[in-house]
């Protein structure tokens, strides 16, 4: 089975908020899906974390190195195109674009075999995971408060709040924030708390907080730090007691996922399938990470598609049971598919026992968000939406 094409289109229209001082817009586009065409007529999804404006310039100069490939061997393919773009910004988004064409290929192989992805990267079964409402931190404690609460009323047994005003004020208003969260999750709740990076390596900022996020029992501190601030991450480490540090989603190579577990003393690893090159590389940082008793866990809050690809890299470990869950859900992310990763009545996640992702598009569901347009420059058109 040949690959003949592989197609491209941005979402947009209902993207939800970042929690960034420049906050996201709705037409913003940060998911992208990527199709892969094949000689058969059958086609594999893939779920890319970057605009589309990047992922159509990468297919451009990808294009020669897919168009023929065997489309039943995603790690070779996506090995081939990662090593052949070496000159060409290969962490970035070449990168992301690839993760979504890698996907896409594991789901092609899946419903080619009538098998789930999770089965041929190498696990005999899955075990459910523990969903965790992700969502924004208010923008005051009560705020917060209402969102906890809210989780909770939703039967939500955890729940991560991020980014936001936490860490651009004082230690103080961060601490309210961080008890209001505990106090509307509840005594028994999952706490997690996610900073986004925002002290860049300011490792006394963070310290500050510390005695507060011990305070309200937070299980992780996610991301105070930069990606790459290795030594700032293995410091604070040190003081941290019973919270642990969490990070990775950032990371555009296995080797910068490696480098975390190894040097930056995480309690966990997170891992998004549509940015570290696909789910060929988030297996192999998810053997690593259990190798090293790091928990691996997902990172996604974009779509259902997006967040079934995200779950088979370690749906078949027992121990990682906490996964991220899109709690403030849009349109877009419901919309695009048939069908849904719903809590079970016990508040748990199971991976799809279906062939490739499992997912099912949703056409007419996907049709408002393919907000695209045909670029001209005179007569002479330059771009012209593809159908996917």
């Amino acid at each position: 089975m040949k690959i003949t094409e592989i197609r491209c289109a941005g979402l947009r229209g209902a993207t939800p908020e970042g929690g960034w001082s420049n906050e996201l817009r709705p037409d913003d586009c940060i998911h992208t899906l990527v199709v892969v065409h094949t000689d058969e007529g059958l086609t594999g999804l893939g779920s890319a974390f970057t605009s589309d404006t990047l992922a159509k310039g990468a297919l451009q100069i990808l294009e020669p190195l897919y168009r023929g490939e065997n489309a039943l061997e995603p790690e070779r393919v996506s090995e081939k195109l990662h090593q052949n773009t070496f000159w060409l910004g290969r962490g970035g988004s070449i990168t992301h674009t690839i993760s979504g064409i890698d996907i896409a290929l594991w789901d092609l192989l899946g419903k080619r075999l009538g098998e789930p992805v999770w089965r041929l990267l190498g696990y005999e079964r899955t075990y459910p995971k523990l969903p965790y409402a992700s969502m924004l931190f208010g923008a005051t404690p009560q705020a917060t408060l209402e969102k906890g609460r809210a989780a909770c009323r939703a039967g939500y047994r955890a729940a991560k709040f991020g980014w936001g005003p936490i860490g651009l004020g004082s230690a103080e208003l961060d601490a309210d924030h961080f008890m209001a969260a505990r106090e509307g999750l509840g005594t028994d709740g999952i706490l997690l708390i996610d900073i986004g990076t925002v002290w860049q390596d300011d490792v006394n900022k963070a310290a500050l907080r510390l005695p507060a996020l011990q305070a309200c029992r937070a299980t992780w501190l996610e991301e105070p730090f930069a990606s790459g601030a290795l030594n700032a991450y293995r410091v604070l480490a040190k003081h941290c007691g019973s919270v642990k540090l969490a990070a990775g989603e950032g990371s555009h190579t296995r080797y910068m996922a490696e480098h975390l577990i190894d040097y930056a003393g995480l309690g966990y690893v997170q891992i998004d399938a549509g940015r570290i090159g696909g789910l060929s590389v988030a297996k192999q940082v998810a053997d690593y990470a259990h190798a090293r008793s790091v928990a691996y866990v997902n990172h996604t809050f974009t779509s259902h598609l997006a967040l079934s690809a995200s779950l088979q890299p370690f749906a078949g470990l027992e121990q990682d049971v906490i996964c991220e869950y899109p709690f403030e859900l849009k349109a877009l992310a419901v919309a695009i598919t048939e069908n849904h990763l719903l809590p079970d009545r016990d508040g748990y996640l199971h991976t799809p026992d279906a062939p490739g992702l499992g997912m099912r598009i949703n056409r007419n569901g996907l049709q408002p968000f393919l907000v695209d347009v045909e670029i001209r420059v005179g007569d002479k058109v330059l771009y012209r939406p593809p159908k996917l």
